[in-house]
């Protein structure tokens, strides 16, 4: 069965989504590593009450050759585990090129907004509405901040260009008179679980 890694900073939940759909055996892979940037990421302990590999992989220095080792440590850990596909799922590192050569057309990343198709600054929406395309770290919060009529998230493979590369599936969540950063977020989310488990599988199965 395909091998997955799967690359995260926080609580996890796209890795529940993933972990779900292969307990319940609608998975068409196997998540065999789990390996985060922060020892508290509450995904490490999901990855060890599932039985799965977890790895924690410090990075002390941003920038600098201590990143560039961090990042070698970092492809070796993954390495050893022979992955088919490693999933970003908010993974909050960009990676480099170096790394990418390393595991070619095997990672994607989730991205909580809507991406275009060309690499460009803006986004076409399902009804025609042109809006700006959001990358960076904060754009559940840009979204509201300019007053954006609809959102959602994004899936592609990964290039050295922060937030880009070919686009594998989107989908758009609409922003509500009462959204906060926190509600908004919360329904990217239920969208981003379903839309990772049918990426992975449409990408496994060929």
């Amino acid at each position: 069965m395909p091998a997955i890694a799967v690359l995260l900073s926080g609580s996890g939940s796209n890795l529940q989504a993933l972990l779900d759909a292969q307990a319940a055996g609608e998975l068409a892979g196997e998540v065999t590593l789990v390996v985060s940037d922060r020892a508290q990421a509450y995904g490490l302990q999901r990855a060890l009450n599932a039985g799965i590999a977890a790895a924690y992989v410090p990075l002390a220095t941003p920038r600098g050759p201590l990143r560039q080792q961090w990042e070698e440590r970092l492809a070796g850990v993954i390495a050893a585990f022979e992955p088919d596909l490693i999933v970003l799922a908010g993974f909050m590192r960009v990676l480099s090129a170096r790394f990418l050569e390393r595991f070619p057309d095997r990672v994607i990343n989730q991205h909580p907004a809507l991406l275009p198709n060309d690499g460009g600054d803006t986004v076409t929406t399902s009804s025609g509405i042109v809006i700006p395309a959001l990358r960076g770290a904060h754009v559940v919060a840009d979204a509201l901040r300019l007053g954006l009529p609809v959102t959602g998230c994004t899936i592609h493979r990964v290039t050295p260009r922060v937030d880009d590369g070919p686009i594998l599936a989107r989908a758009e969540v609409p922003i509500l008179p009462d959204d906060t950063v926190e509600t908004l977020h919360e329904r990217i989310k239920a969208v981003e679980r379903r839309l990772i488990v049918a990426t992975v599988n449409r990408l496994l199965q060929g």
